[in-house]
């Protein structure tokens, strides 16, 4: 089933007196359960394709659907309205509250949400788990490593059940072994069928995906299946 779809999506910028264009006409569909990284160098559009998958910037020209509704024309508030309700973000930072322990910081899109506080604190403690920390829960982020803080930020990500995992560089600032443990994590929440993507400019990164987007100079260079996807 189709979770992405962009139709001839162009986003332009003015920036002084000179016109970017971003992107320039993109089309693409990303499965439900598939897990994409999408590449590109500095300059390519690879994070404005992210923005605009993820909601945060609206195109200027063309349409994107999202889990079957229009997105392309909604305003700000709409857009904020779908963030919440169909996308996790994982950020190369983590964006966590330092006064806050595991457990609250999993907590916040669900006290955003309106829910009750048993029901979320059990949701949060089951996201908590899902990523290996049932036994963290009460520690704040300044007593964890940094792979645990990100193991962390994926559960806040994951906690509303949103359509689609979006990471931003999530391993830029893990060391390589701690790296490979979180992208061994998005496997394994990969092969659970969360739908993932994740936006990196490193390549041993983007091979632990499924299908690899190279994006330059706002256009898509490549579409590539790799791995068992490709076998199949």
């Amino acid at each position: 089933m189709t979770l992405i779809r962009l139709e001839k999506i162009s986003r332009r910028y003015q920036m002084g007196t000179e016109l970017v264009h971003a992107l320039r006409e993109v089309s693409v569909e990303i499965q439900r359960g598939e897990y994409v990284a999408i590449m590109g160098p500095s300059g390519s559009g690879k994070s404005t394709l992210m923005n605009l998958v993820g909601c945060l910037d609206s195109p200027t020209s063309g349409r994107y659907e999202l889990n079957g509704t229009d997105v392309s024309q909604m305003d700000d508030n709409q857009l904020a309205e779908v963030r919440n309700r169909e996308i996790g973000f994982v950020f190369q930072t983590f964006n966590l509250l330092p006064r806050s322990n595991a457990l609250h910081n999993v907590e916040l899109p669900l006290i955003y949400g309106g829910m009750g506080g048993v029901e979320r604190r059990r949701t949060a403690l089951e996201a908590l788990a899902q990523v290996g920390l049932a036994d963290r829960v009460h520690h704040r982020p300044n007593e964890l490593s940094g792979g645990q803080r990100q193991r962390v930020a994926v559960a806040r990500a994951l906690v509303n059940n949103p359509s689609i995992l979006l990471a931003d560089e999530p391993t830029g600032n893990l060391d390589s072994k701690t790296g490979t443990e979180i992208m061994a994590l998005f496997e394994d929440l990969s092969r659970k069928g969360n739908t993932i993507i994740v936006v990196t400019h490193e390549e041993e990164i983007a091979r632990h995906a499924r299908r690899i987007l190279r994006i330059r100079d706002g256009l898509i260079a490549s579409d590539e299946l790799i791995g068992a996807a490709a076998a199949s």
